[in-house]
Formats: C-alpha cells, structure tokens, sequence
C-alpha cells in the first residue's frame, strides 16, 4: 500500500471490500501510514539582506516588548504595525517613530486586517504576537506570500496545523520560526554550553516545566483573560509546554540527531480556576459557573530516541512561585535551575554529593553569546533573553546563515499540545510522535546557537 494513500480513502477501501473492522490509531501504525511522507526538500539558507523590514501583528503585551527591542537592533525596521485594538497600533507607531524611524503604516480595521501586511511588498519579515488561535493563518499568509515568519509561543495547538506550518515552510522556502525566548534565557545558555563541552558526561534525563500561577491572568477581563482562559475551558494537555522543553530539546539534540519516540501524559482533576473565581468573584457570579477541562497539573514523560528520558509539569492553576524546573543529569553529573542555579559534578565539585553554586562556575563556562550581547541586553523583558531572542534572528537575516531554530523545531514542540492530551484521554497509554523531519532528525547538526563558541577551555 503506498504511503501517500489518504487516510479517508483507505477507511473507505475496507468498507467497500466488506470488512467489518475498527481502524485504531494503532492499526494505522502497523500499516505505517503518515499522509505526510514524501520526499523532503531542505530548507536553504536565505540570501543576505542589507535590512530587515518588518511588519508587526499583534503589539499588545508581549509584542510591544518586541518592537521596543527591534528598534534599538541595527539593520531592523519595522515599516507596518496592525492590532485589533487602534491604541495599541498608535503606540507602536509612536515607538518607532521616537526612535527616530520613519512612522510604520498601521493596521487596525478589523480582526483580518493583519492580511495586508503580509502582503505589502516592502515586507520581508512578518512577526505575530497575537492570541494562540492566529499564529498558524499569520505564518501561513506571510510565507505564501514570499515572507519569513516568527510567531510567538506555541506557533501551533494541532498535528495539522503543525504539519501545514512544516509542508508550507518547505514549499515555499520561508523561514517559520518559533520566538521561544527562554532558550536565551543566561543560566539555560551556561547550562548548553556545559553540556556541549562535556562537563555532565553522556545525558541520561531531563526535566523541565512551565509552573506559573495564572489564575489572576486568566480571570482578567481586560488582557490576555479575554482568550486565554477559553482555551483551559475546551482543551486538556500541556498547552504550554515550549519554554520548558525549548532549552532541553537543544540540550538533547532534538531534530539535529535525536528525536523524540513517545509520550505518556497524566491530568489531575481541575479545580484551581474555579476556586480562584469563587474567591474573587462570588459563589453566585458567572465567572464562578464557567467550567474547565484543563487539568490543573499535567505530568508528561517523553522518551527519546537516544534513550533519554524528560519529565514535563505544566500548572498554570495553582498558588505557587514561578519555576521552569530546568534539571539536566548526566553520567558525570548533575545540574537545575531551580530554586536556586546548582551544580554537582563527579570529581569536580567541592563536596562530594553536595551543590555547588552553579555561579562559581560562570567565568569559564558563560555561553558565549551572553559575553558578546549582555550590556546590549540590559533593561530588555525577562532578563534581558527576550533582546538577545529578536537580535539573534535579525543578525541571522542580515547575514543569510540558518537561524537558531528552524520550523521542526516548532513543530515538534508544539505537537505536545494535542499529543499530551491525547495520552491523557487514553489514560495515559504511549503516544508516538510524528516525525515532521522525514527521518532528517537522523543527521547531526550543529546548533547555531554553538558555532563559533568553542572559545571556553573544556
């Protein structure tokens, strides 16, 4: 049977042969079935540009932060800006305006007014800050239209949309690109940067998480509440599992020699927003009858297929300090960021079976991106990473080399999404991932990220 039979079509096949059967999620895996699989045709570095042009969909929040740190890099200029909301358009504008650029033409006349920016001429980069529901017809509308695209996080919540965003990145030629900033977070690079040069021996587990008490962001009725506390009431599974797994995933070399196998996930009950509405709102008000299906805690543990394993929590519903949970062990050694940066090493470390302050370590193992881009990065969002994030991908267009990350990369994270809700429907029965690479996880490739930065004695 040929892989490239559809799916709708092979169900229709047995039918008509009379044959009486359940086509289970298994089955289509003994069959290896995969609607996707055809010959792969690799990205091509794009060519060097004298300026990056750019325009920005989505400047609430998060994407103001962006255009406040896209106008202070070299070679970037943002020519259209567009948000539902006019105040928020005008004080892109004004932004890039002070900063003495000429004033970007703005876009606000509609939820698809976003449309014309991707299809200006004098466009080349199409950044979208906007709700979850948006990334994936953004980045699809740029890239069709001749753009590079970068979406903030997840860039998709389905397999489909996952498999579209990969296939019209291909297609087209067009960079896609997930702006997963915690990947430039200081301690997550330091930690790179050590397991590259070797320092924990051969990795054997991972854990990571995005542990963030969002019942207060949730509930309002002015921000991100309008959107965001929809999905916790329709979906269960990590809905946010990028910022955990992004710096883990690269530690790893996810879809550069590695990949991931399968997944299992688990769900609490749900009970954390709706206590949080009582509280705030009143037994009787209508906050307080909203019901969810978002499980307050979601444990998944990937295995991949190098034989490392990663545990991820996501739990946005419950009272608690922040955390990422960065933990990465190795043959030799140990390393977490939380609750404070800790490092043990066998041999090395002061005492044995004790920390050691993941600091003392820093002078000869700070990634070297973070020694070149630190006092740029001052005053930037979340500690300076979200500069050293936007700066990265220009630098990259203006010199036509590969990005740090790449479109697999986005879909593979973003896959966890429907996957881990999934496992959790099954009762936690192993779920395999699709391979969005064709197999060209196989080959080992160097993360950008680490090319030049060998400087650091071993």
């Amino acid at each position: 049977m040929k892989n490239q039979l559809d799916r709708r079509k092979f169900i229709k096949t047995i039918a008509i042969a009379g044959m009486t059967v359940a086509v289970s999620d298994d089955l289509m895996a003994a069959l290896d079935f995969n609607p996707h699989d055809k010959p792969l045709k690799p990205l091509l570095s794009a060519k060097p540009m004298e300026k990056v042009r750019i325009g920005y969909i989505g400047v609430g929040g998060m994407g103001t932060a962006h255009v406040a740190n896209l106008i202070k890099i070299k070679g970037a200029e943002i020519v259209a800006v567009g948000d539902i909301v006019g105040a928020r358009v005008k004080r892109a504008q004004d932004m890039v305006e002070k900063a003495g650029f000429s004033r970007p033409d703005g876009y606000s006349d509609g939820d698809l007014a976003w449309k014309q920016i991707c299809q200006r001429e004098d466009v080349e980069l199409v950044y979208t800050a906007t709700p979850w529901q948006w990334h994936v017809p953004i980045c699809l509308e740029a890239m069709r239209n001749g753009k590079h695209a970068a979406t903030e996080v997840p860039a998709a919540l389905s397999l489909d949309d996952c498999w579209e965003l990969v296939e019209t990145s291909e297609k087209t030629g067009r960079y896609c690109l997930m702006m997963e900033n915690c990947t430039y977070d200081k301690v997550e690079m330091m930690i790179l940067n050590m397991v590259k040069k070797g320092l924990f021996g051969e990795l054997l587990h991972a854990e990571c998480g995005y542990l963030h008490d969002l019942r207060s962001v949730k509930h309002d009725m002015t921000g991100e509440g309008l959107w965001r506390r929809a999905f916790s009431r329709k979906m269960n599974g990590d809905l946010y599992p990028t910022h955990g797994l992004g710096p883990i995933m690269q530690c790893l070399d996810i879809n550069r020699g590695n990949y991931f196998d399968y997944l299992v996930s688990f769900g609490t009950k749900s009970r954390g927003l709706h206590d949080y509405a009582v509280n705030r709102f009143g037994s009787g008000s209508d906050q307080a009858k909203e019901r969810y299906t978002l499980s307050d805690v979601v444990t998944t543990v990937i295995k991949t297929m190098n034989g490392e394993t990663i545990v991820i929590t996501h739990d946005t519903s419950s009272p608690r300090p922040y955390s990422r949970n960065i933990q990465v062990q190795g043959t030799r050694g140990i390393v977490r960021k939380y609750p404070e940066p800790e490092i043990y090493i066998e041999g090395m470390s002061k005492t044995a079976d004790q920390w050691d302050p993941l600091n003392d370590y820093l002078k000869k193992y700070q990634h070297p991106v973070w020694t070149e881009l630190e006092g740029a990065s001052v005053g930037a969002g979340h500690g300076g990473m979200d500069f050293i994030e936007d700066y990265r991908l220009v630098n990259a267009l203006l010199k036509g080399i590969e990005p740090d990350m790449d479109v697999y990369d986005a879909a593979v994270m973003s896959a966890l999404v429907e996957l881990t809700g999934k496992s959790i429907a099954r009762e936690g029965k192993p779920v395999k991932f699709p391979d969005f690479t064709r197999g060209m996880w196989k080959i080992p490739r160097e993360l950008q990220v680490m090319k030049g930065s060998e400087s650091s004695e071993k």
